[in-house]
């Protein structure tokens, strides 16, 4: 009886085949056509990849690009992404034949009434073996792995782009104490000479002794606020080396004014360029492909797999069989074709297959609230950097005329026209504004970061595996 070629039998079984349907992503209304906070330009001004020497300061420059080479959760994201790109490689693999070498022999000894007898066998050459990706099982695999290569680039990116975040704001938060431990203690200095003064006039008696001890306690306040702001200050320090990836023994920065430190300026286009811009977002998307292809391999695992081997070399004896071989050393080749298919298995296939649906499912919805949260970033961080600077506007007003109110304070009732409550409630304004502005300074800072990080921090998708820099 004549065998049917292996062709009519794939032509027969191909109507059954996986068809690899789209993947339904976003839902009308998840991207906005625009933005709904008024960006500072009326052009798109996406932030730069060195985004963080748009604050003109060379320390905070060196320290981002410190921690880029040093930080250990960068370091840590580097090796995943390795490990993700030696899978993807490896399920690639698959789609070629395997070669190998194979050499073997055999003493075979044999003893009977009859007498005995001794052979050798033995035989090198070369095999090969195919799995015919008919269904594309393993085009899918190698697709789902390389999907998670690229998950992984961006990954690296978004841990990248969060460490650089930190570092500038842990930085501002450092120069923002430093600023406020001045402003304290410039603020004690003044206590002391008020309380100068006061006592003068008790002595002089032209002010009463009640003058005099709400003075000193106006006093013990303003020194009970330094041991907490330095505290800050050395965690806060401590954080930063972290940051850096360097102990924090001997960790320190120079004090430098925020001030004198640039306002880069940032304006997104359209909603929907974010897609491509933000890492975390590319990585969620990436991830769902992934899942796509999985469900794809596991809904082949319905069909049969077809596997061919070929062999060829030299051989002793030429060919053997169970009953007749070909005596003497020779050319010695082989080949075959497999296929196989699982007929009940108590419905672990159906499972498997059920199972890489949901898991679809679930990163379809993470996709979907992956963008809806970084436009909700974006709106966010506009928002707070408009109101931040509108604030600080308002204070470097108050500071200004609080000022002027206590100087007036202290020489009407120097020269004895004032009482001395006028005095303590403005210096007590005029020191809450004096450190609200300095906070606000750093919150202006801090906003800035937060916009560039909602925007994705200059990068874009395509990014080939990096080394230890951005």
């Amino acid at each position: 009886m004549k065998h049917r070629p292996l062709w009519l039998i794939l032509a027969a079984l191909a109507p059954a085949a996986c068809t690899d349907t789209p993947i339904p992503v976003l839902q009308p209304g998840d991207v906005p056509a625009r933005f709904e906070q008024k960006a500072s330009s009326t052009a798109p001004l996406w932030p730069a990849a060195d985004w963080w020497n748009g604050f003109a300061d060379r320390q905070l420059s060196q320290l981002v690009l410190t921690a880029q080479r040093n930080n250990l959760d960068i370091a840590q994201a580097v090796a995943r992404l390795y490990q993700a790109d030696g899978r993807a490689r490896q399920a690639g693999a698959t789609l070629l034949p395997s070669i190998g070498f194979n050499s073997n022999i055999n003493s075979l000894n044999g003893q009977s009434d009859r007498g005995s007898l001794r052979e050798t066998d033995w035989g090198a050459g070369i095999g090969a073996a195919y799995e015919l990706d008919f269904w594309g099982k393993n085009r899918n695999t190698a697709r789902s792995a390389e999907a998670l290569r690229r998950a992984s680039i961006a990954d690296r990116a978004s841990v990248a782009l969060t460490v650089t975040a930190a570092v500038a704001d842990t930085y501002f938060k450092l120069l923002s104490l430093y600023e406020r431990i001045s402003v304290a203690k410039s603020n004690l200095k003044s206590a002391e000479d008020i309380l100068g003064i006061v006592q003068r006039r008790v002595s002089a008696g032209f002010a009463a002794k009640a003058d005099l001890i709400q003075q000193r306690a106006s006093l013990a306040a303003e020194r009970a606020v330094l041991p907490p702001l330095e505290q800050q200050e050395v965690e806060t320090r401590n954080a930063l080396a972290i940051l850096l990836g360097m102990p924090p023994e001997g960790f320190a920065i120079s004090d430098i004014s925020l001030a004198s430190i640039g306002q880069p300026q940032t304006a997104p286009g359209l909603p929907a360029e974010i897609l491509t811009r933000r890492p975390d977002i590319v990585a969620a998307e990436a991830n769902l492909v992934s899942a796509h292809a999985d469900l794809q391999v596991a809904r082949a695992a319905f069909l049969p797999s077809i596997n061919l081997t070929a062999s060829g070399g030299f051989a002793y004896p030429a060919l053997s069989g169970a009953i007749n071989s070909l005596q003497g050393g020779g050319l010695a080749t082989a080949a075959g074709a497999t296929l196989a298919q699982i007929i009940f298995d108590g419905g672990a296939i159906k499972a498997k297959s059920d199972e890489a649906k949901a898991r679809e499912n679930e990163l379809l919805a993470a996709y979907r609230a992956s963008v809806i949260a970084a436009l909700s970033d974006v709106e966010s961080a506009m928002a707070r950097l408009d109101h931040i600077r509108a604030q600080e506007e308002a204070i470097r007003s108050q500071v200004a005329e609080a000022e002027k109110v206590l100087n007036a304070a202290k020489r009407k009732y120097t020269a004895g026209y004032s009482d001395f409550l006028v005095v303590t409630d403005a210096q007590r304004s005029f020191y809450a504004a004096r450190d609200q502005l300095s906070d606000l300074r750093r919150a202006n800072l801090s906003a800035t970061v937060a916009l560039f990080k909602a925007l994705g921090g200059g990068w874009s998708a395509g990014t080939g595996l990096p080394g230890n820099t951005q």
